[in-house]
């Protein structure tokens, strides 16, 4: 089933009434979906979310992803930054993919990492509580939150 095609199914299954949940073949089309990206970029400064990330990728055995600097200061002020960013990236690049990390909603809510697809769907998502409560590194929160990201949709590590 292409994803394009499983979305479609599962939108008309819910409009008809006849929807009873995921089942293995979607979350294959968006393990595939990842597998198969091409582009995928990381909205950041600094690069430091980027390496940790493509640490991550690596270890799952799927697609590196290249830094896209833009400014995503404004992100903060919506009610889902992560997701904000996300957008602001999505509109200024031609990804297939877009892994963004930042605030969950409200200062103090914690962290939100999402995969995107090339039209702003969630594909899968991470989250962290406010490092004031972890008291990880940014590094180890970044690591932890893409694992659970990759491993929610059924990704295990290589090797």
């Amino acid at each position: 089933m292409a994803f394009e095609k499983m979305i479609h199914n599962a939108f008309e299954e819910s409009r008809n009434n006849s929807r009873f949940g995921d089942t293995l073949e979607e979350i294959r089309e968006i393990q595939d979906y990842i597998k198969n990206a091409k582009k995928v970029y990381i909205p950041n400064k600094n690069g430091i979310k980027v390496e940790v990330l493509n640490k991550v990728l690596n270890e799952y055995n799927l697609p590196q992803a290249k830094i896209l600097q833009i400014n995503t200061n404004s992100a903060d002020t919506s009610r889902i930054p992560a997701l904000a960013k996300a957008y602001m990236a999505l509109d200024q690049s031609d990804a297939d993919l877009i892994i963004a990390r930042g605030r969950l909603g409200i200062p103090g809510s914690g962290s939100l990492l999402i995969f995107i697809d090339n039209k702003g769907r969630i594909l899968t998502c991470g989250t962290s509580p406010s490092h004031l409560i972890h008291k990880k590194t940014i590094e180890q929160a970044v690591y932890r939150e893409a694992c659970e990201a990759l491993e929610k949709i059924g990704f295990n590590k290589e090797g």
